[in-house]
């Protein structure tokens, strides 16, 4: 019996032992773990809280940047409207350096990179220490996009970079100049990263190649135990702000003992608490969560670009009011559809189809591209369209986000401006003709009386029966070249006045210079002016209009004569002189009169349309003469003749 009671008791008495171990090993265990995970946790926090501070210093730095940006844009704005001097713009710069220390220097160039303003004392003596920053723009380059260049080294300064951002001025689709301002890396740490951050943190700023551009470390070198890289995008370049907490890990054993004690005093107040929070946090994160989509939903109906994203097949997955607008569908009858199109054009098919095989395919033009939509109701509308992957959270590509611009308004302003061009350039060829109509019938004369004369003299010598063949041949001889004479005036009286499209075509400049030799001889000869012809030889072909060089080439002989009226009939010589540059890059054509000049105050406005010093004049002439030199990507210019009166020539650019 007594054994029997043993082996029932046992079981018991087991578990009585068993459930207080296990208990005390779960307490110890729990002693164990809770500082360890407490450990863990601050660390998170820590690694948390460098990230958000890491996303404020990048944003105040992407803020500051872009504000100088749209400040330089709205003077950009001001200098194409021919609303500011230089004097103004200089105090503009003045004052941006003034309010950011980061910024090192501000120019401004004109369309050949040649400084009109610049921030530092003497611009000869900054060329010297600073050298232009090379930036590349084709002949038809309008983009309006600001550039920043790679950071490079400043001169005689050790490990100081700087920064280079270019704003082009683009008017009438032409690009007239650009800005420049320059960054100092280092100070964009010292002025834009608080104090506060810095003293916690090593800062520093590196290219893609962890070249380091810029480092800030006031309170010592970073530890590695908490770090965090943030990309700064800025135009065309990217960069990376590197942060590195000068923090090491929580200490284990220094917080065992108290954490054991808070644990086992008000474990039950701390997970209510923590609870609280979390329930806290969770609701700010879906109140701050619904109040971002409703703006971003707000911003994206409210826009006049229409945006539209394609998932990886090409289907539409989205579309906003603007672009339902643009094409008539609604979005409930586009979205899920997947190419062919309803708003594509018939006529554009395999356009389309070629650029969706490149969407495809992974080359998408970052420069965008033109084509042209079908609204429902038929008409065509042209578009530009700028093409962009779509990235998730994780940095994957779920597909293709699209910007549609409805440049119909744009391209019915260009054509209009285009028509009032050639109806100004035919104005201007008649006005013309109309100042030299009455010297052409005085010049025709004398070819004509000659033929007469000639002709009255042989009828002559066969009435009295003299028959001498050299005689006549040689009277037909003079009559053949009088009357090409004639008919050479008036070809290029015809030519010159034809209207008809502009067409550029390879020209022997020679060629263009004699057949407007009759015309500029017309009018030299009413005024007794002497011409100087100078052509050299073997000259390269430009790619030009003849119609239109003839006019400008007319326009600035005509100015030199009339410039000469007061001269002295020894002193009227007009020179005309084509060659080549030093570089023999350009073609460079020369107008030099002997006449009286052009004072400062008048030479400011010279190229201004409308503005005049003749009392019949229209003030269009050398104006219409610049527009057509800048069509082929030339340039007209004039400066003072040594000999007395002006120069004036445009250079233009030789065929490869």
């Amino acid at each position: 019996m007594k054994s029997s009671h043993r082996s029932q008791s046992w079981p018991n008495q087991k578990w009585r032992w068993i459930i207080p171990i296990l208990l005390l090993l779960l307490f110890l265990s729990t002693l164990i773990w809770l500082p360890w995970q407490a450990q863990r946790m601050e660390a998170n926090e820590r690694q948390e809280q460098l990230i958000a501070d890491s996303l404020w210093v990048e944003q105040a730095i992407q803020f500051q940047l872009t504000r100088n940006d749209e400040v330089l844009r709205q003077i950009g704005g001001e200098i194409k409207s021919a609303k500011l001097q230089k004097e103004t713009v200089l105090e503009r710069f003045r004052a941006i350096l003034k309010n950011n220390r980061e910024v090192q220097r501000i120019a401004w160039y004109d369309a050949n990179n040649k400084v009109l303003v610049d921030t530092r004392e003497s611009l000869q003596a900054s060329a010297e220490r600073l050298p232009l920053p090379h930036f590349e723009f084709g002949a038809l380059d309008v983009s309006e996009e600001t550039i920043c260049l790679k950071p490079v080294l400043e001169i005689n300064a050790k490990n100081a970079y700087l920064m280079h951002c270019q704003i082009p001025l683009i008017r009438d689709e032409r690009r007239i100049g650009s800005m420049m301002i320059s960054y100092r890396m280092n100070a964009i740490l010292e002025e834009l990263v608080p104090w506060w951050f810095a003293q916690d943190n090593q800062i520093t700023i590196t290219d893609i190649d962890d070249r380091i551009l810029a480092e800030r470390s006031a309170g010592g070198s970073g530890k590695s135990v908490y770090t965090h890289s943030r990309a700064l995008e800025l135009p065309s370049l990217t960069l990376v702000l590197r942060t590195n907490s000068i923090k090491t890990e929580p200490k284990l054993l220094s917080n065992l003992l108290v954490l054991s004690v808070i644990l086992l005093s008000i474990g039950l107040i701390w997970s209510l608490l923590a609870l609280w929070r979390d329930i806290n946090r969770r609701l700010a994160a879906e109140g701050a969560l619904r109040q971002q989509v409703t703006f971003r939903t707000a911003m994206e109906n409210s826009l006049v670009t229409g945006l539209r994203a394609r998932d990886m097949t090409g289907r539409l997955t989205y579309v906003n009011p603007a672009f339902c607008r643009m094409v008539g569908f609604p979005a409930e009858e586009i979205i899920g559809r997947i190419p062919p199109m309803p708003y594509w054009a018939p006529e554009a098919i395999e356009e389309y189809q070629q650029r969706f095989s490149q969407l495809l395919a992974g080359s998408v033009p970052s420069e965008g591209f033109e084509t042209i939509y079908r609204h429902v109701s038929g008409e065509r509308i042209p578009v530009l369209i700028y093409e962009s992957a779509l990235i998730d959270e994780q940095g994957k590509q779920t597909g293709w986000m699209s910007s549609i611009l409805d440049i119909s308004e744009l391209r019915r302003a260009q054509e209009l401006t285009r028509q009032q061009e050639e109806k100004l350039h035919t104005s201007a060829k008649l006005a013309t003709m109309g100042e030299i109509a009455s010297m052409l019938a005085h010049e025709l004369n004398q070819p004509l009386a000659a033929i007469s004369s000639y002709t009255t003299g042989a009828v002559n010598l066969l009435q009295a029966g003299v028959i001498d063949s050299n005689l006549f041949q040689s009277a037909l001889e003079k009559v053949n070249a009088q009357a090409q004479r004639a008919g050479q005036i008036i070809r290029s009286v015809h030519e010159f006045v034809k209207k008809r499209e502009a067409a550029r075509e390879p020209l022997q400049i020679a060629d263009l210079m004699q057949s407007a030799m009759p015309l500029v001889e017309l009018q030299a000869q009413a005024s007794h002016v002497a011409l100087q012809w100078k052509i050299g030889h073997e000259l390269p072909l430009v790619l030009a209009d003849r119609v239109l060089l003839e006019q400008v080439l007319l326009n600035l002989t005509r100015n030199g004569i009339e410039a000469m009226q007061t001269t002295t009939p020894e002193q009227r010589i007009l020179r005309v002189e084509a060659a080549l540059d030093d570089n023999k890059q350009q073609l460079i054509v020369s107008v030099t009169d002997r006449g009286h000049g052009i004072p400062v105050e008048v030479a400011e406005k010279l190229f201004s349309p409308f503005f005049t010093t003749k009392s019949a004049g229209m003030g269009m002439g050398l104006n219409i003469c610049r527009t057509a030199i800048e069509f082929h990507g030339g340039k007209l210019s004039h400066r003072d003749n040594p000999a007395g009166g002006t120069i004036f020539q445009f250079a233009l650019p030789i065929q490869d």
